[in-house]
């Protein structure tokens, strides 16, 4: 091929476009999430490793380049917690709005509303979840702010 050939060409692509998050599957929502917050992390000197299941409930392991940090991080595409997550060493890793957050899970326990712990949903399932919080938990939230803060 000549070099006057654009790149692109050359591999056969068509012109890239944007993809929109909301028309992924939910496992293609998963592998976007750890890729996006795979590279905020890499900006704090994190390597990712993304794990073919929840190894001790997590979903990659996060290697620090200090070579004495690793963090077990659950990927969530919202804030929650969970009692399966509880004394596990767990950080959870999510997104909300364009900032992505990263809290120890037993930590995260202890910043959300006390109603979230009384609710049906934590006494019979043992977990809650909300996809937007409010004003007063994103406040606490935000010291955990990898980005946007």
């Amino acid at each position: 091929m000549s070099d006057s050939v654009p790149e692109k060409r050359k591999f056969g692509l068509k012109k890239l476009q944007r993809i929109k998050y909301g028309d992924l599957a939910p496992k293609q929502q998963e592998v976007y999430n750890f890729q996006k917050s795979a590279a905020v992390l890499a900006e704090f000197g994190f390597n990712c490793i993304k794990l073919a299941d929840d190894w001790q409930g997590a979903d990659f392991l996060a290697y620090h380049k200090d070579g004495n940090t690793t963090l077990k991080i659950q990927l969530k595409g919202r804030v929650e917690i969970n009692k399966k997550y509880k004394g596990r060493d767990i950080y959870m890793n999510f997104r909300i709005n364009e900032t992505w957050y990263l809290v120890p899970h037993d930590e995260l326990i202890k910043l959300v509303p006390r109603s979230w712990r009384e609710s049906s949903s934590w006494k019979k399932d043992g977990k809650y979840s909300t996809p937007k919080p409010s004003q007063d938990l994103l406040k606490k939230l935000s010291p955990y702010a990898l980005e946007g803060a």
